[in-house]
């Protein structure tokens, strides 16, 4: 397992951590994203306590920073929806026994101290430790710099998105699964 290195803490997040975890989601569907908050993609950001903190299925790990979250990583039990994913996709990583890995977010001045891969192997040791979950799978927009080599370094690509243009002009989605440790 990979550990940052000191100042930073790793760990599952807590009713206080809230508003930073937030943030940091926020900040990135504005500044790397640049659509924003779309509330069908999102609604978990808003309530993160229900969606992560009150599910022993869900986890939000956050990396802190003097105090501060500058880093996260969820695990949710569910597959890609359909749609906009593909029908054979989300049959293939069906709700309740797919740990999805979402929101793997680091600020921009903690990036390059290895916090994302430190809360991707936590999150998978959260799902691999947690009944009933066949896979770890995730997608993500490799139009994002960084994204597609740091994911094909961790996981096994299932499907490029970007061969059918099922998710429109300027969309590069990439599917991955991660093998439960």
């Amino acid at each position: 397992m990979h550990r940052p290195p000191h100042p930073y803490t790793v760990r599952p997040a807590t009713p206080a951590d809230a508003e930073g975890a937030r943030r940091v989601m926020l900040d990135t569907f504005y500044r790397d994203f640049g659509y924003g908050y779309v509330p069908a993609w999102h609604q978990d950001v808003i309530d993160l306590e229900s969606t992560y903190l009150d599910d022993p299925r869900h986890v939000l790990m956050v990396a802190l920073h003097n105090g501060e979250v500058v880093a996260t990583t969820g695990i949710r039990s569910a597959g890609p929806a359909h749609p906009p994913h593909p029908r054979w996709l989300a049959e293939r990583y069906p709700s309740g026994t797919t740990a999805q890995l979402v929101r793997v977010y680091v600020h921009p001045d903690h990036r390059r101290h290895g916090l994302a891969r430190t809360l991707v192997d936590r999150a998978c040791a959260f799902a691999a430790g947690t009944p009933g979950y066949d896979c770890v799978y995730l997608h993500t927009n490799v139009d994002v710099a960084g994204a597609e080599a740091f994911w094909r370094s961790m996981a096994k690509e299932v499907f490029d998105a970007r061969t059918t243009g099922e998710h429109g002009p300027g969309v590069g989605t990439v599917h991955f699964e991660i093998p439960l440790p």
